[in-house]
């Protein structure tokens, strides 16, 4: 580093000059330019060779990484030619595939993400997403995903997700979200959702095993993926936009989600069914329901449905009746 700065400053490439200066030794010094000039950052002048400019980083960086950048373009070109003809054999495949293959199970989650990662590859127009759960999801995978969606967006596939409400107040979702955005995802939020979902292309589609793992089901029959695909249009045309995660209707979103706790209270769900149903923790679920419970006067959940009724915060057939 000190030989770069004093280069930098005095232009000159003498190892003996360089060594007296900042006090090492000549093999010290001729060696430092060694390094300097096969990393780009010191180019020789042509008149002089005791001469020599320093060199931005960011443009010694650029210089080194052109090769590499281009044999990996060259690769990518090989890649896609494969896929492209291969892929005309697929609809062939799938046709003469027996109808128990339509349906595949992956129960490892590295299995999942090999699987995700290839469909993402492969990929040739749009990604649709289901991502319940508001602040629940990992970082490490969130970073995950970011990297496969900005790979997917660079090549011009559209992204549209799905998150519940509550991953609005969630600070990695937020971050997530506005630097997704900024390369042309798009996301939005209900306070409700079907369940989660990942489909590519609506040809292939990826839903979570009943047992609760991190396994997933992976369904490639076309009617069913047709159909788990039209579920998510009509939630996305209800959808609140999510373009900005800070400020952006929030309370439009608190209303919703205070009025859809009010509705599963009347209609007798469980304090974990309601956190389930909202996306949000077991704590904040019944944080909330404590709250409401209060604002309503109200000791049962019946008796919240019917406090809620009188005061025309909802319909009156929400509220579940006792049983006899």
């Amino acid at each position: 580093m000190s030989v770069y700065v004093w280069v930098l400053e005095c232009r000159s490439s003498d190892p003996d000059v360089i060594a007296d200066a900042i006090g090492i030794g000549r093999d010290e010094a001729r060696l430092s330019l060694e390094r300097l000039f096969r990393a780009r950052l010191l180019h020789p002048s042509p008149g002089d060779p005791a001469v020599a400019f320093a060199v931005a980083p960011e443009t010694a960086a650029s210089q080194l990484a052109a090769p590499i950048e281009e044999e990996i373009r060259k690769q990518r070109e090989n890649i896609d030619l494969i896929r492209e003809q291969l892929d005309r054999f697929v609809p062939h495949y799938l046709r003469s595939r027996p109808p128990g293959e339509s349906i595949e199970v992956l129960e490892s989650v590295h299995d999942v993400r090999r699987a995700l990662d290839r469909e993402a590859q492969r990929v040739r127009r749009e990604v649709l997403t289901c991502q319940p759960g508001g602040g629940s999801r990992v970082p490490e995978a969130m970073q995950e995903a970011l990297i496969r969606d900005q790979e997917m967006l660079e090549r011009g596939i559209e992204i549209r997700t799905l998150y519940h409400h509550t991953a609005r107040f969630n600070g990695p979702s937020q971050t997530y979200v506005a630097t997704a955005s900024a390369l042309g995802a798009q996301y939005r939020t209900r306070h409700e959702l079907f369940g989660r979902l990942i489909a590519f292309d609506r040809e292939i589609a990826f839903i979570p095993v009943p047992d609760g793992s991190w396994g997933a089901v992976v369904i490639r029959e076309p009617s069913v993926v047709a159909y788990l695909c039209e579920i998510f249009d009509q939630t996305w045309d209800m959808a609140t936009p999510f373009s900005d995660a800070v400020g952006q209707d929030l309370e439009i979103v608190a209303r919703e989600i205070h009025e859809t706790i009010i509705r599963l209270l009347a209609a007798g769900l469980k304090d974990e069914a309601i956190a389930r149903r909202l996306g949000m923790s077991l704590r904040t679920a019944r944080r909330h329901i404590a709250d409401i419970m209060q604002e309503l006067g109200a000791s049962s959940r019946f008796q919240a449905g019917v406090a809620a009724v009188t005061r025309g915060m909802l319909e009156r057939d929400a509220v579940a009746m006792p049983e006899s």
